[in-house]
């Protein structure tokens, strides 16, 4: 019983300390997606930015991404989008239009944005900031 209790407690522990991990997670999404990702796809991610204007190919409305995919979000395709894998042409090549911000290859003079951990987290945090706007 006793073994049971602890590993009870050691679940319980282990929940909570990622609980701030992932509300930093979308506190830095949130912030990389107004920063970089709201001119074009909006405030709300429907589509309405300020640059949709004058985009020749429409943005997506990306609060529908997880209902347009059986109710799924496609994590790891909105990932590949977002660091360039998929080379989407509605951004004029290779996503993103802010060069390696959203990719690396490593650290050093060429890359002033970090590693490639650094660079994986700014991707992954923008990917759960859009999974947290899903209608």
């Amino acid at each position: 019983m006793r073994n049971g209790s602890l590993l009870a407690a050691l679940t319980v522990t282990s929940c909570l300390a990622l609980s701030p991990a992932l509300a930093q997670d979308a506190d830095v999404g949130a912030e990389l997606y107004t920063d970089y990702c709201a001119a074009c796809h909006g405030v709300s991610g429907k589509g309405d930015g300020d640059m949709a204007n004058v985009m020749t190919i429409p943005s997506p409305n990306l609060t529908l991404l997880s209902k347009n995919n059986d109710g799924e979000f496609p994590m790891l395709k909105v990932i590949h989008i977002i660091d360039g894998r998929t080379g989407l042409r509605a951004h004029g090549g290779p996503m993103p239009v802010f060069g390696r911000l959203f990719t690396s290859d490593g650290m050093g003079p060429e890359n002033p944005y970090g590693s490639v951990l650094e660079v994986r987290g700014r991707v992954l945090s923008v990917a759960l900031y859009l999974e947290s706007l899903q209608e």
